[in-house]
């Protein structure tokens, strides 16, 4: 697929995508003859992974590095050093999702403040 059907299944931006192959996290499998990037469905899998990482606050070398174990595990399987990084980087996630879900219930209870706030003072 292009980068735009990819954009599009997605949904992230194209300066986004483009940037993921600049620094190599999602090189194009190919190109076309024009020069245009052409992506497989391993590569929107890939993208996907990596989507899913972002708000989770992993940097683009973590990101790397994960890619990379889920690719060897899926080919070749794991070392026991490499499933043990996993587990750790598996670990990492579970601790930064509880951390978002920490600061939404925090501001849900903002929210509800403030909502409570608008109320009074709509009545006054």
């Amino acid at each position: 697929m292009h980068i735009g059907e990819l954009a599009e299944t997605t949904g992230l931006s194209l300066r986004t995508i483009r940037h993921y192959d600049e620094v190599g996290l999602l090189p194009a499998s190919g190109r076309t003859e024009g020069g245009f990037r052409v992506y497989t469905v391993a590569d929107m899998h890939r993208l996907q992974t990596v989507k899913q990482m972002k708000p989770l606050g992993f940097s683009l070398d973590e990101m790397a590095e994960l890619l990379a174990l889920l690719a060897d595990r899926d080919s070749t399987g794991l070392t026991d050093s490499a499933q043990e990084r996993l587990g750790s980087l598996t670990s990492e996630a579970k601790i930064r999702r509880e951390k978002l879900i920490r600061n939404l219930r925090q501001a849900d209870e903002l929210i509800v403040r403030l909502e409570a706030s608008s109320d009074v003072s709509a009545g006054q």
